[in-house]
């Protein structure tokens, strides 16, 4: 059986576990409700394999979920932002998809791949 205290100064409970009481404590909930996305699962892979410490500190202050969303939103933004202004001045078309068709999914694809790559390299894996 499990011995329970409470200490009346700080209000923390502690559970008897053989010679300790261990203090039972709990994060509080952290809002959710916000999605993570690809870009904010990537930068936190990154941060739980390269940046151990800020990862730890961040998961402990119950604020990481919240700085992931952050970097998400701005992720995406920026991809989209970068992706259209590329294409604009590369002159990438509709007109130039109804004429070649494989030649606008090449210059897509391009451009996909180097706004990608800003992203990665100012946002993601820093």
């Amino acid at each position: 059986m499990e011995k329970h205290i409470i200490d009346e100064k700080t209000g923390i409970s502690y559970t008897l576990q053989g010679d300790y009481y261990i203090p039972n404590l709990t994060l509080p909930p952290e809002d959710d409700t916000r999605p993570i996305g690809i870009w904010g699962i990537r930068h936190r892979d990154y941060l739980k394999n390269h940046r151990k410490a800020i990862y730890s500190i961040m998961l402990m202050d119950n604020t990481l979920h919240s700085y992931l969303a952050d970097i998400n939103e701005h992720a995406e933004d920026m991809f989209f932002r970068l992706f259209k202004d590329m294409a604009k001045s590369e002159g990438i078309t509709e007109q130039l998809k109804a004429e070649n068709q494989m030649l606008w999914v090449q210059e897509m694809n391009n451009i996909r791949n180097r706004a990608m790559e800003i992203v990665n390299s100012e946002l993601i894996y820093v």
